[in-house]
């Protein structure tokens, strides 16, 4: 078995460094039957996926990664990835608190996007 936590890992990091300076750039992640819920949008496919990324009303961002968690998913060497941290967007001084969930699938030798949660957290009232 490849060592889930260390994938999981190299994923995040490349995956938010990625997020972070060319959005555009996660395509290569994503096939036509991943899918994304973003804050209960749900997109499907990569083409779809991107353009909601895309979308989203900042230029500037800078993840800040909590804890990171993750499991074998499946026999054939899924891997499920849970991610809590802090989004610094454009100048504002105070993080928003955020959690993540991806479903990394096996595929010639690497890993893609098979499913994708994101949610920003908000205090209790």
């Amino acid at each position: 078995m490849a060592d889930f936590a260390s994938i999981a890992q190299q994923f995040v990091q490349f995956y938010y460094d990625t997020f972070d300076t060319n959005r555009q750039n996660l395509a290569a992640l994503y096939r036509d039957h991943s899918m994304l819920t973003f804050e209960n949008a749900a997109s499907q496919g990569a083409t779809s996926i991107i353009a909601k990324l895309q979308e989203l009303q900042f230029s500037k961002i800078k993840h800040q990664v909590a804890t990171l968690d993750a499991q074998p998913s499946s026999e054939d060497g899924g891997i499920l990835v849970l991610v809590t941290g802090a989004l610094l967007v454009e100048e504002e001084g105070r993080p928003m608190s955020y959690t993540q969930a991806f479903q990394l699938r096996p595929e010639a030798g690497s890993y893609y996007v098979f499913n994708d949660v994101f949610r920003l957290v908000y205090a209790a009232a």
